[in-house]
């Protein structure tokens, strides 16, 4: 193994590689503004007119939740805290099982547009709009951090211009969103997880390449204690545990696919229920290929750095920058590659930017407009959901801006969706499982558990927990050949005491607390598991109070035994379909509010009505 030698820099191929990918992105979405008739109505311009199949709806699904932050967060932070992130596998399973069977089935029945609307019917308006204004609070934010990370982390390694970048994602993305709609979002997204497994395939196979094999890699994690991956502390203060990342790790991912708008809009608008669940499950063995990836590339930027590392020894300035600054090291002979690899970094930026996108038109027409203007006709709505899609992407450039003063990403990304996200989850939990809440036990439990939620993250920005509790592992700068002014080596002695830091907003030296080292020290895993819990119970208890068990609600509303029995119904139910024209309903396997033959025969008589006249 050679010692890593000077980095590469950019070259033109590499900027035509990445030119080629922002092109074809925007080209779909063209295609889809013209194909079959482009986008008539709000409906086929926010949910693909309900006629998506699984596999593409299941690829998008993927890449809008894997985006940059996945590509180059979760390496670094293999590299950092070692493989034991690989217990996320066991946690996607339970994530997508729980949607699926779940939220997905009350969701479909009901045959919505935006989860929103699922509030107002189960409790009333006001919930509605509580939901509705987090949501977009929270959507923006997020965006905000995806869009500027990975420019910042490319632009500190390979001299990217970071404001190009940013504004670059940001107009493509809001271009093709504005243009197709959700089927451009569909399937430029499956386009994007093609560029990011590339991506990910070329560092993967160079690295073992350049290391001399897999069992390389492997021994030199092993003997730097990298593979973690049995850890069954109990203390909900570690940072990553086994419980840590089975418990909160689900509650947390649960409210990206159980109930976040972006991911529900696209498997609503399947074309019927089965592919709907489908489209979850196939999203899962997505969801495993490209963790198993980003927890290899980490191994393998510990194997290329165990003795020398580039993060101590102030080569990069932030771990996120790791994984571009092992690219222009490895692959610096193959002009294009390093491209390749910012264009899959960039492929999940844009396919996470465009979910929020379309995501934030849908919730703003259904919920905000709407409900307020019913007069309106399916060609202003269309026209106003273009509308919202510019402003939004606008919006999102701007959020990067602000971006730019949060720290390290994964985490910050994550807690922003733990902290609103799980009180969001617990108002869907108290609406679909307990029959006897009420519109105030449900107002009462949303505020209770954002008002802790926040607390306890906004604390651990404030005052971040100490190593002992995060148990960052160690990392070595002995076999660099440090030509700095200071040849006694001096850096080597920085290794473990470098804090491991969150946000700009820290306050330092400050006396340690109980409430500090015991509260705010809370993994960040955790946050959304309080927030749902608090809303759930705070909820139950106010509306066993205000007599919510005098309600009556529909069953519609609530998730049934017949909702999970009729994943068998193909079994039985073939032979009776034909005569009986009703026996679909309770089955459920169509949307009721979308008949299938009466669209095709508006449909169709429109199109005989033009072609006659």
């Amino acid at each position: 193994m050679s010692a890593p030698r000077e980095i590469g820099t950019f070259v033109v191929w590499d900027y035509l590689v990445f030119a080629a990918m922002l092109l074809i992105s925007a080209a779909i979405g063209v295609y889809y503004a013209f194909a079959g008739g482009g986008q008539q109505t709000s409906k086929d311009f926010l949910m693909g007119g309900r006629k998506m199949t699984a596999v593409p709806v299941a690829l998008s699904l993927t890449a809008s939740f894997m985006s940059a932050v996945t590509v180059l967060g979760t390496p670094s932070e293999v590299y950092r805290f070692g493989a034991i992130f690989c217990i996320f596998a066991i946690t996607y399973a339970l994530v997508v099982i729980v949607s699926a069977e779940v939220f997905l089935p009350v969701f479909y029945k009901l045959g919505i547009t935006s989860t929103y609307e699922y509030l107002e019917l189960r409790f009333n308006k006001w919930i509605r709009l509580c939901g509705t204004i987090l949501f977009i609070i929270q959507t923006i934010l997020y965006t905000g951090i995806v869009i500027y990370a990975p420019a910042l982390a490319l632009n500190q390694v390979t001299g990217f211009d970071l404001w190009g970048a940013v504004v670059a994602t940001g107009v493509v993305c809001t271009f093709y969103c504005t243009m197709g709609g959700l089927k451009a979002v569909v399937w430029t997204d499956v386009f994007q997880v093609g560029i990011m497994v590339a991506g990910f395939a070329s560092v993967i196979i160079q690295a073992t390449v350049v290391q001399g094999g897999i069992n390389n890699i492997l021994n030199d994690s092993y003997y730097g204690g990298r593979l973690n991956f049995w850890d069954f502390n109990p203390n909900p203060l570690q940072r990553h545990s086994f419980w840590t990342i089975i418990i909160g790790g689900t509650f947390t991912w649960t409210t990206i696919y159980g109930v976040n708008q972006s991911q529900v809009q696209r498997y609503i608008s399947c074309k019927n229920r089965f592919h709907a669940k489908m489209s979850l499950y196939i999203n899962l063995v997505g969801l495993w290929a490209i963790l198993t990836c980003a927890v290899f590339c980490g191994l393998a930027l510990y194997s290329r750095y165990h003795d020398c590392d580039p993060w101590t020894a102030k080569k990069v300035s932030a771990l996120d920058q790791l994984m571009p600054y092992l690219v222009l090291d490895i692959l610096q002979d193959y002009p294009g590659l390093p491209g390749l690899f910012v264009a899959c970094a960039y492929s999940g930026t844009l396919s996470t930017v465009s979910s929020s996108i379309n995501a934030l038109a849908a919730v703003t027409i259904e919920d905000l407009v709407k409900p307020y203007f019913p007069s309106l006709s399916e060609k202003t709505l269309s026209w106003l959901s273009k509308g919202t899609s510019v402003l939004y992407g606008a919006l999102c450039i701007g959020m990067a801006a602000l971006a730019s003063l949060m720290g390290a990403l994964l985490q910050a990304a994550l807690s922003i969706f733990g902290m609103i996200g799980g009180p969001l989850l617990g108002l869907f939990s108290l609406g679909i499982l307990v029959p006897i809440a009420n519109s105030l036990g449900a107002f009462v439990g949303l505020i209770a558990g954002f008002a802790i939620s926040l607390w306890v993250g906004i604390g651990a920005q404030l005052y971040p927990p100490l190593p002992e509790r995060t148990l960052p592992l160690s990392l070595v700068t002995d076999g660099c050949n440090i030509t700095s002014p200071d040849h006694q080596g001096n850096w080597t002695m920085t290794t473990t005491e470098m804090p491991f830091s969150t946000s700009a907003l820290q306050i330092h030296n400050v006396e340690r607390t109980p409430l500090m080292d015991n509260w705010y020290s809370l993994s960040y895993l955790y946050f959304s598991t309080i927030g749902t819990l608090v809303t759930l119970l705070v909820g139950i208890i106010v509306s066993l109070i205000t007599g919510g068990r005098k309600q009556r609600i529909d069953n519609s509303f609530l998730l049934t035994k017949e909702d999970f029995l009729s994943n068998f119904n193909f079994l039985k139910r073939k032979s009776i379909l034909n005569h009986q024209p009703y026996a679909m309903e309770d089955g459920g396997t169509y949307n009721p509010t979308f008949n299938h033959t009466e669209m095709s025969l508006t449909e169709g008589w429109g199109k005989t009505n033009e072609a006659r006249f």
